[in-house]
């Protein structure tokens, strides 16, 4: 979950809709004490907080987050207008992971959500993950069916990746786009179709695991081990 504190009401819509389309599930709050009180039920996993609001700032709201010991670990991005480069500096030696310019694009805003997301997480080994015959080595960054290699372009890896993850989960066009490249190609959902045309291609009768959800997307059937 995405904490998006912004009391601009367009900005914070498009915000939360960025997000959900991203895969992200997001709330949004217009002050300070809408967001206080979200904090009472739900710790998310990143907060964006722009600075100029009504009633309390984002620095002080800042200080309170790393003062607290269930909130001091929460990764804060802090929104901050053009010219404010004190406020970024404080926001910074405060604490904050981040910080966003306005006005910022909302790709970039998911693009450095993401990289702060990975640096906050913690480090595990690389995963070696398992669908009927295909195997994929997230270490060695290599993909096996039936034992044999399988040479793979690294969107191509990144949607098998993604569908190995995430077994019989079903994936809309636009969030593989959002997920895969990122905001890249936006809008349009024949890059994902080409990609998965030729991922089953190069993973021959392996392929068939990779199902067409029809009017919807795509997903990997969740196959036992072979």
């Amino acid at each position: 979950m995405i904490f998006c504190v912004e009391d601009d009401n367009s900005i914070r819509d498009l915000m939360v809709y960025t997000l959900n389309i991203a895969g992200f599930d997001a709330m949004g709050f217009a002050d300070p004490a809408s967001f206080w009180e979200a904090m009472r039920d739900i710790v998310p996993e990143l907060i964006v907080l722009d600075i100029m609001l009504p009633g309390e700032d984002g620095i002080s709201m800042l200080k309170k987050l790393r003062a607290a010991p269930t909130t001091a670990k929460i990764p804060v991005i802090m929104a901050t207008a053009k010219g404010t480069e004190y406020d970024r500096v404080i926001g910074l030696d405060l604490g904050a992971d981040d910080y966003l310019t306005k006005p910022f694009g909302m790709m970039e805003m998911v693009s450095r959500i993401r990289a702060v997301l990975r640096r906050a997480s913690p480090k595990t080994a690389p995963a070696v993950l398992r669908q009927g015959s295909i195997l994929l080595d997230e270490g060695r960054h290599t993909v096996e069916v039936d034992h044999h290699a399988v040479s793979l372009t690294l969107k191509e890896y990144e949607l098998l990746r993604l569908f190995m993850e995430n077994p019989g989960q079903v994936f809309t066009r636009d969030r593989l786009l959002a997920t895969v490249w990122g905001g890249e190609y936006y809008g349009e959902t024949r890059t994902v179709d080409v990609h998965v045309g030729t991922l089953r291609t190069k993973l021959g009768a392996a392929g068939e695991l990779l199902q067409t959800v029809r009017g919807v997307g795509y997903k990997l059937e969740d196959a036992p081990h072979e």
